[in-house]
């Protein structure tokens, strides 16, 4: 097989599609991508583009698969503290205030933050100071025995939430490093109740100044990256799950 044709099987095995299946999503005949493959056709640029289109191919993986079949990238990557991404990550800072007085963070493909609102403090209280210097992976830092897990008074239900997202996600995305990570937060000790929530989400349940806070997650994407860097970012925001978590975050 020819590098491009391993990756697109492997991706097609990934999104558990048959040959037939995404020949038909991709406007291709299953001959012909079978051909492609097992390294017997070699596809124009075009046809990576339009397969790793129909297997919804993050964009860096896209750059990936047109490298392999001998091309060059077609996403460029930019930088975040470069001048090409500044009013992009300007705009997104003015989401982060938006959301005040709830916390929301920017984080990147791996879960490191990027920034965060000046409502992130209520949740690191009083974790371990080493946990808060960058880079900080935001996750790692909500199971951490010494970060705010030992404050999530729903420890079990929130990690089993969140090392299931995280398995989805580098299921998805083929990323070592998101499953080296799943690996490392599932071997950390705490919360192993999992009972399902009785709710219509999973809610944090949170231990801050005193009182037993409740929130629920929202995550928000850029809708039309053309970007690899952008197309990795996401915001976290944590929004109020009652009336007494939303009536705490306003009088602060």
């Amino acid at each position: 097989m020819s590098d491009v044709g391993v990756l697109l099987r492997e991706w097609r095995g990934n999104r558990r599609l048959s040959q037939l299946q995404l020949a038909g999503q991709a406007g291709v005949s299953a001959r012909h991508l079978s051909f492609v493959e097992t390294g017997r056709s070699r596809p124009t640029r075009e046809m990576i583009l339009r397969l790793a289109e129909g297997l919804a191919v993050p964009l860096r993986a896209r750059n990936a698969l047109l490298l392999a079949g001998g091309f060059a990238p077609a996403f460029p990557e930019g930088d975040l503290g470069g001048p090409d991404l500044a009013a992009v990550l300007a705009s997104l800072r003015a989401v982060l205030i938006g959301h005040e007085p709830c916390p929301a963070v920017l984080i990147d493909r791996h879960w490191t933050m990027v920034d965060g609102n000046a409502a992130v403090p209520l949740l690191t209280a009083g974790v371990a100071p080493e946990l808060l210097e960058p880079p900080v992976n935001v996750l790692r830092l909500s199971l951490h025995p010494d970060g705010m897990a030992p404050r999530i008074r729903n420890l079990g239900e929130w990690r089993a939430h969140v090392l299931h997202r995280l398995d989805r996600q580098a299921l998805a995305t083929g990323d070592p490093v998101l499953r080296a990570l799943h690996d490392e937060l599932r071997a950390l000790p705490g919360g192993r109740d999992a009972a399902r929530p009785d709710g219509v989400v999973v809610p944090l349940r949170y231990a801050a100044d005193g009182h037993e806070l409740c929130f629920f997650s929202v995550t928000s994407v850029l809708g039309t990256p053309l970007d690899v860097t952008l197309d990795e970012l996401a915001i976290e925001s944590f929004l109020p799950a009652d009336a007494a978590t939303a009536t705490f975050l306003r009088a602060r």
